[in-house]
């Protein structure tokens, strides 16, 4: 990697987060939660996934995680929904 090349760096969750490269949204729930997904976002092992994305701000169907590449500088929001009250 040159001088003027560098991986894209995120904000994932408040916190700087460096990607390996392009890098779709599936890729990067995939690799947060562990788990493997379909190319719809469906997790391959039938359970649920309670999860929710937005990307600077605008919520991503999950239909559409796998069309959405995030790019450097992206603010990018993962949200996992909780049982209680």
């Amino acid at each position: 990697m040159t001088d003027h090349e560098h991986s894209p760096t995120i904000v994932l969750n408040g916190a700087r987060h460096e990607l390996p490269g392009a890098t779709s949204a599936l890729d990067l729930i995939a690799d947060v939660t562990g788990r493997e997904l379909n190319p719809d976002g469906t997790p391959a092992d039938g359970g649920r996934l309670g999860i929710a994305l937005a990307v600077d701000g605008e919520v991503i169907r999950r239909g559409a995680w796998s069309d959405c590449t995030l790019a450097d500088g992206h603010t990018v929001d993962i949200v996992t929904a909780v049982q209680g009250g």
